[in-house]
């Protein structure tokens, strides 16, 4: 049975017969009626109406995306819009990387900076022997390159180091207290000489001394009876006219007269200084194992010999007493084994650097007018900064914490003293601090204590000290960098005079250097031991210019006499230069603060690790 009606939907409804009962067709009427009368709305007409291409046409019209039914013309717009922002930021992206940048120029380098540049420099100047291609003095040259040969007493080869000053001596002591000045500042402050290119500048300057100490002594042995103390002649006896390195004024490159060797077999102050020099380059070559350990053999070679065999090194040599007189030997102990300590870890060295007699003995506790001076003759204010640092940083405890504290509490009264409030020591009218007492030469003093007071201060700040006491009073660190920095101003031109004294930084420095390699031209002739007398006599500026130079510096009262011939004003010396280098390295740059590691390198820990903690219990 089949039944035709009308559907209300817009189309003919079909009813097939089923099995199902009058009474579900009765609901499911009731149910079709309640639908019948729900009226539509037009978009469900069109629907309803269209036909199979309409409906078609329609959903091309709509795209769906998964989450969201969107109009595909809308899309496309969509899609279009972004694919030409990303064209347009590519092509801004390219044209910005075309066009050339003007990048800020880095900041011009400090004072400081500019001047440890040329300081380095007069290092160079003093080289003996033959010179690396490298060497950057034009007007200088292979010389001497038959020290020790033609010695009949030595017969071996000392061809090498660095002269002394303006002549061509070759002196151990204050050669051996450069080396070891300018490894400290090394140590402490590698990363400000990496910084403006220098590092393996110093480095190099340190290993052209290291290796020339190596062959002033058997350094394969474990024990020598005889070390070099210097190489030339500078004897200056009334009326002599022996050539020698004083009497001459020649050119190193045309030295031909004899250039003898002076031993000595007991002198404990040259050897420990010699052992300290080796003992602080083997830290800064760590990095080279197999020289660093050839440093330390020798430094402990040394340093048995200055114990074994006491003596001033200048009490039998005329030159040594007239050029570097040693006053003792004590100061050298405490600091070639505090070197020691450093360099080998053996806490024998600091069993002795420590020892009250020692030091009680090297004038460690008492003042006296020259206590807290730093030099190449008296190395005791520059251990007992060394050795503070060790309390500081590393704190080692009983039996060595009393005598560390001691000199500790040393090392804050030497501070206190550069202060002018105590006026431990006099001044110029300039400012200038008078630590050899108005004596000619006082630069070489001034740039030690700049050094010490800088490096001090930096202890104190990477140990969290902002500070120390001088009695009663605290000062703070800064009070110790605004006396170095004075010191250091002074020299580089702020002083009476607007003078700076090392040769080639600023504008008016001195232009007569009491240096015959400088002041002889390099033009080929050779002019013997009188025909440089011209050129040491001559008011002429000397005709090259020994860059980096400290002179002697000026009187107690600011004057200065620019003059070749009195060395007491123009000369400059190893020693005086490391001081200045240490201390310019120090204040350069912007920031503060010492390597805290490396110069523990070698030093094993302090206390002995705990046992290990006992086996589980067990009933």
């Amino acid at each position: 049975m089949s039944m035709y009606g009308r559907d209300p939907w817009g189309g003919p409804l079909e009813i097939c017969h089923d099995s199902a009962t009058d009474d579900d067709r009765s609901r499911n009427l009731d149910i079709d009626r309640g639908a019948l009368s729900r009226t539509l709305d037009e978009t469900q007409q069109s629907w309803l109406l269209a036909g199979p291409g309409d409906q078609g046409r329609r959903r091309k019209k709509y795209l769906d995306i998964g989450c969201l039914v969107v109009s595909r013309k809308f899309f496309v717009w969509t899609l279009g819009v972004l694919l030409a922002a990303a064209v347009f930021a590519g092509v801004v992206a390219g044209i910005a990387k075309a066009i050339p940048r003007r990048h800020r120029p880095p900041p011009p380098p400090d004072d400081y900076t500019v001047a440890l540049h040329k300081a380095l420099m007069f290092f160079n100047a003093q080289r003996s022997g033959k010179l690396p291609k490298h060497n950057n003095v034009p007007w200088r040259g292979n010389s001497c390159m038959k020290d020790g040969l033609s010695d009949p007493a030595v017969r071996r080869s000392l061809v090498g180091g660095y002269y002394d000053a303006g002549d061509a001596v070759k002196l151990n002591f204050p050669a051996a207290f450069s080396m070891t000045l300018l490894s400290w500042s090394v140590i402490e402050y590698s990363a400000k000489y990496e910084a403006v290119g220098e590092l393996d500048h110093v480095r190099d300057i340190i290993k052209w001394g290291a290796d020339y100490f190596l062959k002033t002594f058997n350094s394969t042995a474990d024990s020598i009876d005889r070390v070099v103390v210097q190489v030339g002649s500078a004897a200056t006896s009334p009326g002599s006219t022996q050539p020698n390195d004083h009497y001459c004024w020649m050119r190193p490159e045309d030295i031909d007269y004899p250039r003898p060797v002076v031993e000595c077999h007991a002198c404990s102050d040259l050897a420990a200084e010699m052992a300290a020099a080796l003992a602080a380059a083997s830290i800064v070559f760590k990095d080279n194992k197999a020289y660093s350990q050839k440093l330390v053999h020798g430094a402990a070679t040394l340093f048995q010999f200055a114990r074994d065999r006491r003596g001033r090194y200048s009490a039998g040599s005329s030159d040594a007493a007239k050029l570097y007189n040693s006053t003792g030997y004590w100061d050298e102990f405490v600091w070639g084994s505090s070197w020691m300590y450093l360099a080998t870890g053996n806490s024998s060295y600091l069993t002795l650097a420590t020892n009250p007699k020692l030091a009680k003995h090297a004038g460690a506790f008492w003042g006296g007018p020259d206590y807290g001076v730093f030099s190449w003759d008296n190395k005791l204010a520059g251990a007992q900064v060394l050795l503070s640092r060790l309390r500081l940083f590393l704190s080692p405890g009983y039996p060595y914490e009393e005598m560390l504290r001691t000199f500790h509490n040393q090392t804050s009264i030497i501070m206190c003293s550069y202060l002018p409030i105590f006026k431990s020591f006099n001044r110029t009218k300039g400012g200038l601090i008078q630590l050899n007492h108005g004596k000619p030469r006082s630069l070489q003093y001034v740039v030690n204590a700049a050094f010490l007071a800088s490096v001090f201060s930096d202890y104190l700040e990477a140990a969290d000290t902002p500070g120390w006491y001088c009695g009663p009073h605290f000062y703070s660190i800064e009070v110790l960098r605004s006396f170095a920095r004075t010191q250091i101003e002074y020299i580089l031109g702020k002083n009476p005079l607007k003078m700076s004294y090392v040769v080639g930084f600023g504008k008016h420095y001195p232009k007569h250097v009491h240096h015959r390699g400088a002041s002889i031209p390099k033009n080929g002739v050779h002019y013997g031991c009188k025909g440089g007398w011209k050129w040491r006599d001559t008011k002429k500026p000397n005709p090259n210019i020994i860059v980096g130079a400290m002179v002697a510096g000026p009187d107690r009262h600011d004057g200065f006499k620019d003059a070749r011939k009195n060395s007491n004003y123009t000369e400059a010396t190893l020693a005086g230069n490391a001081g200045l280098v240490a201390a310019l390295v120090a204040l350069s740059g912007e920031g503060h603060g010492v390597d805290k590691n490396t110069m523990f390198s070698a030093v094993p820990p302090m206390f002995p690790s705990p046992p290990p903690p006992p086996a589980p219990w067990k009933p």
